[in-house]
């Protein structure tokens, strides 16, 4: 059930907005994909391999823009009913889910999916049913 104290229709609005822009702009000029798990990626170290800036400034602007945004707009409480062991095993499983799919949410669901490409709509379909079904066994089984 949605809890209606946390529910931010427009904040979540214009962010899916600027998500939109971003990966617009990052096509159109730079010809690349906003693929976050790519990105990241590109800039793990590699023997011989030059870490391209681009990579660097995305990822900066994905760390300072809720930064940001906290400093100088109220934002609602976030509470976690979630331990850390389980928050922790819940983000390697999602790495896990990113390597198998050969992407993530905004490589496949944003881009990929503005491209028509029949491989994102599918790992996009794939991530979701997968997302629903946890969500509810966790809820069931009070997890």
């Amino acid at each position: 059930m949605i809890n209606l104290e946390q529910f931010t229709p427009l904040p979540s609005l214009s962010g899916g907005l600027l998500i939109g822009i971003a990966a617009s702009l990052l096509v159109l000029f730079c010809g690349r994909i906003a693929g976050i798990s790519g990105i990241l990626v590109g800039v793990l170290p590699k023997r011989g391999k030059i870490i391209e800036k681009w990579r660097l400034a995305f990822l900066a602007g994905l760390i300072l823009a809720p930064l940001l945004y906290t400093a100088f707009f109220h934002h609602p409480d976030v509470t976690l009913s979630t331990s850390t062991p389980g928050l922790l095993l819940a983000g390697f499983l999602v790495g896990v889910g990113t390597r198998l799919g050969s992407g993530c949410t905004s490589g496949h669901g944003v881009c990929g999916l503005s491209r028509f490409s029949i491989r994102s709509l599918v790992a996009t379909l794939v991530f979701m049913v997968v997302g629903f079904a946890t969500a509810t066994l966790i809820g069931y089984f009070q997890w």
